[in-house]
């Protein structure tokens, strides 16, 4: 794991699900609810500890002046009164568009054809680029406030 256990701890399945809820919703014209459910079943597996691994490492390269301790408490902090809080919705682009891809595989609601397009090496060139992508997101998302 190349993110420390407590951001698991603080970053937890629910937590990362709300801050990507209105984005997802919105690039599947669906309402919130329902996105929120196909975001929990997307991250159940291996996706969402690879979210917490891209997001940590944009923590890390953003901040010069804070320790790993002083980037979790940062985080702490910023969820501490409203962990639940909502995310932005985030603008359109093609590494979003490769995740949302990722986790409608993930959550079962991707075509087949989808899923090949994804296993080719450039579609696992773009799924890593839309994980870094989504990463720096929710890196903003948990360290913004106080």
């Amino acid at each position: 794991m190349a993110y420390p256990p407590r951001l698991g701890h603080l970053a937890t399945r629910p937590v990362v699900v709300a801050k990507l809820t209105p984005t997802y919703a919105r690039a599947h014209r669906i309402d919130e609810e329902e996105a929120a459910q196909r975001l929990s079943s997307a991250l159940q597996g291996r996706l969402l500890p690879s979210l917490l691994e891209e997001a940590w490492l944009a923590m890390r390269g953003k901040s010069k002046r804070l320790d790993d301790e002083g980037l979790l408490e940062k985080v702490a902090t910023t969820l501490r009164d409203r962990p639940m809080r909502p995310g932005r919705v985030a603008e359109a682009s093609p590494a979003w568009s490769a995740f949302l891809v990722l986790a409608d595989l993930e959550a079962g609601t991707a075509s087949e054809a989808a899923r090949r397009v994804m296993e080719s090496p450039e579609g696992r060139q773009r799924a890593q680029e839309g994980l870094a992508e989504v990463g720096r997101f929710l890196a903003a998302e948990l360290t913004r406030g106080r």
